[in-house]
């Protein structure tokens, strides 16, 4: 598909910066840019700290779905899971109200400003909550070194551990974790070795992941995910990164499109915004979302509107994407 023009991306662009329920990877205000194109509206929504090489990666999938047909859906509803930030133990069954009918949770762990204490008290709670029959995975962002993730593995896994996403951050260190704790019986996911790999192939070459978490935005697109999937032979799980719902509908797509979906998705996230582009937006419904396109609302976009620094901002970041995209075609 021949790039569009930025012109074609710019006429309808609006850049939103929507609050967060709970502060959330280390920010309170979530950022995006939504465009407009054929097939409907798109999201560009690269973190502030990505450089631009990678922000052009994420600006591909974003024309990708405004652009082209998805491929064909296997399935109309997605099963979800609930999202816990790094919160106190106590705000858990509060958090978890947010997402009705998940049967599974992912538990934020190992963030530098807190203790493996606190950890093993909110994710204790979250097993409280969901009881015996729910799933509880970890997702600790390579915040452990190798020492640490096995210490603090063993110390979590009495609570039934459906697997631990990137608990180091190097694939090595995923692949020594991996043979670490092998005996616990406990999965290893991949997430950043993934997405923000020069190869993302290369984890599950090497061996050192059981199942990769996917995101479309990081990957190039739907269609590029679907190819990566396809060759590294290993289970999936969906994720999002915390997009607004429209940026959601794309990852809704990428799962819908799956061969095969083996486990509960990340793509409940919107429930951790508060406040969305859609008077619709793509929340769990009896823990899943449906697949379908999400038209932002006229009125919502006016009221989150980022203000005019960070519109120039994302604006002149969306410009450099573009023209990355065009060398690289």
């Amino acid at each position: 598909m021949a790039l569009p023009a930025l012109r074609e991306l710019t006429e309808s662009a609006r850049v939103v910066a929507l609050p967060l329920v709970t502060r959330f990877r280390g920010i309170d205000v979530r950022e995006a840019v939504l465009f407009e194109g054929p097939e409907g509206w798109t999201e560009f929504s690269p973190f502030a700290e990505y450089d631009d090489e990678e922000a052009a990666t994420w600006l591909e999938a974003s024309v990708d779905f405004g652009w082209r047909p998805t491929p064909p859906a296997l399935r109309d509803r997605i099963p979800v899971n609930a999202t816990v930030p790094a919160v106190d133990a106590d705000s858990v069954p509060a958090v978890l109200a947010r997402f009705p009918g998940c049967r599974t949770a992912k538990v934020k762990v190992a963030m530098g400003d807190q203790t493996l204490a606190q950890d093993v008290a909110r994710v204790r709670a979250v097993r409280e909550v969901l009881g015996p029959e729910g799933r509880v995975r970890l997702d600790a962002n390579g915040g452990w070194n190798v020492d640490e993730a096995e210490h603090a593995i063993h110390a979590l896994a009495e609570f039934d551990l459906e697997y631990v996403e990137q608990p180091c951050a190097t694939v090595p260190e995923l692949a020594e974790i991996g043979i670490r704790t092998k005996y616990m019986g406990i999965p290893i996911a991949a997430d950043e070795s993934v997405r923000r790999a020069s190869d993302p192939l290369t984890v599950a070459e090497a061996g050192a992941a059981d199942l990769l978490v996917i995101k479309v935005q990081p990957l190039g697109g739907i269609r590029r995910a679907l190819q990566i999937v396809e060759a590294a032979g290993l289970p999936v799980n969906v994720s999002s990164a915390l997009e607004t719902s429209v940026g959601l509908a794309m990852g809704a797509a990428l799962a819908a499109a799956l061969p095969s979906l083996e486990y509960d998705c990340g793509l409940g996230t919107a429930s951790l915004l508060a406040a969305d582009v859609s008077r619709d937006p793509l929340l769990p419904e009896g823990g899943a979302v449906a697949v379908r396109r999400v038209l932002p609302d006229p009125a919502l976009l006016d009221r989150y509107a980022a203000d005019a620094d960070r519109t120039a901002w994302w604006l002149a970041r969306l410009e450099r994407c573009h023209a990355l995209l065009a060398e690289r075609a």
